[in-house]
């Protein structure tokens, strides 16, 4: 009756999500009064779960399983299910989790429940608050199926270490035929991915042109951050399309989400808004963007961005 969570990884390492969600994990546990079972898909390593409250690893390895199928690794989450005959599945809110989710909720007859912002504020009746409106306002439901999904918002939780052993048993699911197979996956190594990362510096038309891009990076490169752009930036290709933030791009919901020289169009703000914190730098103090920010800088950010990088380097080389 253990509470199961699937921890995703990537190239045999576990993301920072999956401890994340293993955390979340640990808390429904703790109100239940049962353990956690983790789901590890073919990761090199598992004992890093066991610092985040995980009890038991189930650990998959299967050739099929290399490159993410949502089908397949349905599959797998929902024989591990009924195998440890949870009554309570835990997912992230990854763009990975969001595409199997569903597909588990039919097989196991669940009830899904997506972007969940904290540990249940019931379990009888299972009472869960979730982000609703692309994140401009909070619910909180019902799940009344015998099976729960929960799909926990990014950087919503956080991580929260509960030091043990977990145990680890091999696990050998049956793993369909797969219809679709993908050949590569190309993605830059050195970079740190929008949907991993704590910090994201973002940008817009006010940088005039990609070949000012540079100063963005060194942002980014300092803080550690993943670099991102508004929508008529990618349209205009100054930036690759796989960088684009807001409601029609890729979601954020990082801890501080920095702004140059974009406006604030509403879909661009739907996309960020679950971001904890929210910092603009404008030359326009009339831009929208300046009402939904935490902090705001109005100034040329030709000026204002190096001024901060040199600031940031003093900081880090006094620590």
């Amino acid at each position: 009756m253990s509470v199961l969570v699937y921890t995703e990884s990537e190239q045999g390492a576990f993301k920072k999500v999956a401890f994340e969600v293993a955390s979340y994990a640990k808390a429904v546990a703790n109100l239940l009064g049962t353990t956690v079972t983790a789901v590890a898909i073919n990761t090199k390593n598992t004992s890093a779960l066991s610092a985040y409250g995980v009890d038991k690893v189930l650990n998959v390895t299967h050739a099929n399983l290399d490159k993410f199928n949502a089908s397949a690794y349905a599959a797998v989450i929902d024989q591990a299910t009924k195998k440890e005959a949870s009554s309570v599945v835990i997912l992230s809110s990854s763009a990975d989790s969001k595409y199997l989710a569903p597909l588990l909720a039919i097989n196991l007859h669940a009830g899904y429940a997506s972007n969940v912002m904290a540990a249940p504020t019931s379990t009888n009746p299972f009472m869960v608050k979730r982000t609703a409106f692309t994140n401009k306002a909070f619910e909180t439901i019902q799940i009344n199926t015998d099976i729960k999904i929960i799909g926990v918002s990014n950087n919503s939780f956080g991580l929260v270490e509960n030091s043990g052993t977990a145990t680890v048993e091999d696990f050998a699911p049956t793993v369909p035929e797969l219809g679709v197979t993908v050949e590569s996956v190309d993605k830059a190594s050195d970079k740190v991915s929008i949907a991993d990362a704590e910090i994201v510096v973002s940008a817009g038309r006010g940088l005039k042109g990609p070949e000012n891009w540079g100063m963005i990076e060194e942002l980014a490169d300092v803080l550690g951050a993943a670099t991102a752009c508004s929508k008529p930036v990618s349209d205009l290709g100054w930036r690759p399309h796989g960088e684009h933030v807001g409601q029609t791009g890729k979601p954020v919901a990082s801890n501080l989400y920095i702004a140059v020289g974009i406006s604030g169009a509403i879909q661009h703000l739907a996309g960020i808004n679950a971001s904890k914190v929210k910092v603009v730098i404008n030359t326009d103090p009339e831009a929208p963007f300046f009402k939904a920010a935490d902090y705001g800088v109005v100034g040329d950010a030709f000026q204002v961005i190096p001024e901060l990088i040199e600031k940031l380097k003093t900081f880090k080389a006094q620590q």
